[in-house]
């Protein structure tokens, strides 16, 4: 990973530092973000104190702010010549519906519309820097999903668990659409789930009563952050992922997903209403 410059959303905790500290040990310069500046520079120190060489770089981020992730792009961009390999890692999931300053349900513009923005922000310097990859945080919650085109800022009633799965989703028929962009670019696109992992996810806000007894009772049951960060990982720097896209990988593998995440008509369909909201 030496000489390669990695971008990966939500690094301050959980799988996405734990990611951001493999990557630089390889010897990859890694931009981690975080939506709390202080946050985001303890976790860089973190980082080179478990490897003193590591070049690490916290830099703001907000996805909940399409105008924060417009001026993140433009500041990444002026900063960095080079970007090889953008992960989509940050993620929310709320127990009771809000919206963001731009008029969308806060999960869906977090786990989807945010991402879909700064990845199409990034593209032509990811195409310039080829080869380039890509990669998707989704979830093996995704099967649970049903994708209602006339209700994605879940008006018509809110469950958090629902709409995360919905989000979940929406990053593989994503990574579908974007992969199928992008052949013969130099670029590939990949969608992984990286276990059910202790991580912050579900804390950030308000949850139900339910999921948080859910999460005492099966904590100890669940994979560790770095445990959770080896598909991304593997996917972000093995020589053996080089040229593979459109793929859902899930212990370092190939899985083949819901078949609701292969509809090819309804990742179209998406990304064309994704464009439209974010003004792409």
């Amino acid at each position: 990973m030496k000489g390669r410059t990695v971008v990966i959303t939500g690094a301050n905790t959980g799988i996405g530092l734990e990611t951001a500290a493999a990557l630089a040990a390889m010897g990859a310069r890694v931009v981690l973000t975080a939506r709390d500046p202080l946050k985001g520079s303890v976790a860089a120190e973190k980082i080179r104190r478990r490897y003193p060489d590591a070049n690490v770089i916290p830099m703001e981020l907000d996805l909940a702010r399409l105008g924060d992730v417009r001026s993140f792009a433009a500041d990444l961009l002026e900063r960095f010549g080079a970007l090889h390999v953008l992960v989509n890692n940050a993620g929310v999931m709320l127990g009771r519906r809000s919206t963001t300053v731009d008029g969308f349900e806060t999960t869906f513009q977090v786990n989807h519309l945010a991402p879909f923005l700064l990845t199409n922000l990034l593209l032509d310097r990811l195409r310039a820097s080829g080869p380039s990859r890509i990669i998707n945080v989704a979830s093996e919650a995704h099967r649970a999903a049903r994708l209602d085109f006339d209700d994605l800022n879940s008006e018509r009633g809110y469950r958090g668990m629902r709409v995360y799965v919905r989000t979940k989703l929406c990053n593989i028929l994503f990574t579908r659409a974007l992969a199928s962009r992008l052949l013969g670019t130099g670029v590939t696109a990949n969608a992984l789930h990286p276990g059910t992992v202790r991580t912050a996810l579900g804390r950030d806000g308000d949850t139900s009563a339910f999921f948080t007894l859910g999460i005492k009772i099966t904590g100890p049951l669940l994979l560790s952050p770095a445990r959770g960060a080896r598909t991304t990982i593997h996917l972000a720097s093995s020589p053996d992922v080089e040229g593979r896209t459109g793929e859902y990988w899930i212990r370092r593998r190939p899985r083949k997903p819901a078949s609701k995440a292969t509809d090819d008509e309804a990742a179209r369909r998406l990304w064309d209403v994704s464009a439209q909201l974010v003004g792409r």
